[in-house]
């Protein structure tokens, strides 16, 4: 089962994300095995910062794998089984635009919600379909497993453009806030649950969640979150501030249906003017990131770099990312693991649109994905999602047709915004600043 060994390229190798990826796949290669591995990113500068050090590290601990950072597509995508796909279309510092512009008036500022989420939607959707190309192009019996935002309007360009591409959509947000769960339940694994959920991307709710035994875990959970949020007092689980914050809103719009567990990110659907009054127009989270994250990891890349040794390496296993392999291995190995994954609806949710790109529990094999069924779910989050969808799908119809109108019904139908003139003048405002990246609207 374990004999063949897998060819992987990391699209989107300059991202601040990709050392513990790198990490990541180290720590699994008892389970997937690698014999190449790869970098692409569009920034050969950014990258090979991350590349120099990653290369020391595989040389110290994987020696036998094969690595290749490059910016050329035919060398990236040729001879290759997985793609592992997080890329950013304009970085962080567009991201910061998406976040400022919005807020300018009185508007959540957000990255993959609201306007912000559209006008990285945006630039994405080229990105991603440039890599489908490629890979059918160059390695056509290849998967690509998506994770770059914003997911849900990803998800609906690829269904609608490139309907018949071997492309999984995946989303870390939910594993994480699982984890979490586990933790609350007194579990030590999400693993060890078993769960139900229905929703859109960054947009859904836990119906069900039970051990292998079949006992409920969710009157446990609705007690403690009703209480802190998701919060948690336990050093593993310690988040910045913003996420704090984040956690404890959970409280608030948990009580509209107790009866399930939501998204964190439902927070900027249903409390969208908390969130504009406490934001800081000036630094908002793209600045944390930059000043965080972003100068942390590249600093650490330079100093393995310039060390030539990654014996004291500060970067981390990222276990939260094993989902990665856990999903490239269900498609390897055929082993029908359960996985949320965004995909049509095509029935599941039966009293919901069959074309929508829905997030929901999936059995993956090596065919891809097996949808399971979900039934009708209440008004009050049909309402919401059906807004929302129809948000996703406008934005690609705008993006595929270079339509200036539907653009604006799209920002005009967004939750978060309050009007059609506020939401005019923030489009006006974002085609200007996605010039270089956008297609031209007519």
């Amino acid at each position: 089962m374990m004999s063949k060994k897998f060819s992987v390229v990391v699209a989107g190798g300059g991202s601040t994300f990709t050392p513990g990826i790198v990490m990541m796949l180290l720590a699994n290669l008892d389970r997937f095995p690698i014999r190449k591995l790869k970098f692409y990113d569009n920034d050969a500068k950014r990258q090979e910062v991350v590349a120099k050090a990653c290369q020391i590290i595989l040389r110290e601990k994987a020696p036998d794998i094969e690595f290749e950072a490059t910016t050329d597509p035919q060398e990236a995508f040729t001879d290759i089984d997985f793609i592992m796909a997080h890329i950013r279309v304009g970085k962080y510092a567009m991201r910061e635009l998406d976040e400022k512009i919005p807020l300018k008036y009185n508007v959540l500022g957000q990255e993959t919600c609201g306007p912000g989420g559209i006008s990285y939607g945006m630039r994405s959707i080229g990105g991603i379909i440039e890599i489908i190309d490629y890979m059918e192009k160059y390695s056509p019996n290849a998967w690509m497993l998506n994770y770059s935002n914003p997911a849900a309007i990803v998800a609906e360009a690829t269904r609608k453009l490139r309907p018949n591409a071997k492309i999984l959509n995946i989303c870390d947000m939910p594993i994480g806030i699982e984890r979490r769960m586990a933790a609350i339940a007194g579990l030590k694994s999400r693993k060890e649950m078993e769960i139900r959920y229905y929703g859109l991307n960054h947009f859904g709710w836990w119906t069900s969640i039970m051990d292998h035994h079949g006992n409920d875990l969710m009157p446990k959970i609705r007690e403690y979150v009703g209480k802190k949020g998701y919060n948690l007092d336990i050093p593993e689980f310690k988040a910045d501030t913003s996420w704090t914050v984040t956690y404890d809103t959970v409280k608030e719009f948990y009580q509209l249906d107790p009866s399930t567990l939501p998204n964190t990110y439902l927070k900027y659907y249903l409390c969208q003017d908390e969130v504009v009054e406490h934001s800081n127009r000036e630094y908002t989270r793209a600045n944390e990131v930059m000043d965080g994250r972003e100068k942390t990891v590249f600093g650490e890349c330079r100093r393995i770099a310039a060390a030539g040794t990654a014996k004291e390496c500060g970067f981390e296993v990222d276990e939260h990312a094993s989902y990665i392999v856990d999903l490239a291995r269900a498609i390897a190995y055929n082993t029908k693991e359960r996985m949320l994954l965004i995909v049509e609806n095509n029935g599941a949710i039966s009293n919901f649109d069959p074309t929508a790109m829905v997030e929901i529990p999936c059995i993956v094999g090596c065919k891809g994905p097996e949808p399971l069924t979900v039934g009708k779910i209440p008004q009050f989050q049909k309402g919401l999602m059906e807004q929302q969808v129809s948000v996703e799908k406008l934005v690609v119809e705008a993006w595929a047709e270079g339509s200036y109108l539907k653009l604006w019904q799209a920002l005009t139908m967004s939750k978060t915004v309050p009007s059609a003139k506020v939401a005019k003048l923030i489009l006006d405002d974002l085609i200007e600043a996605n010039k270089d990246y956008w297609p031209e609207l007519k």
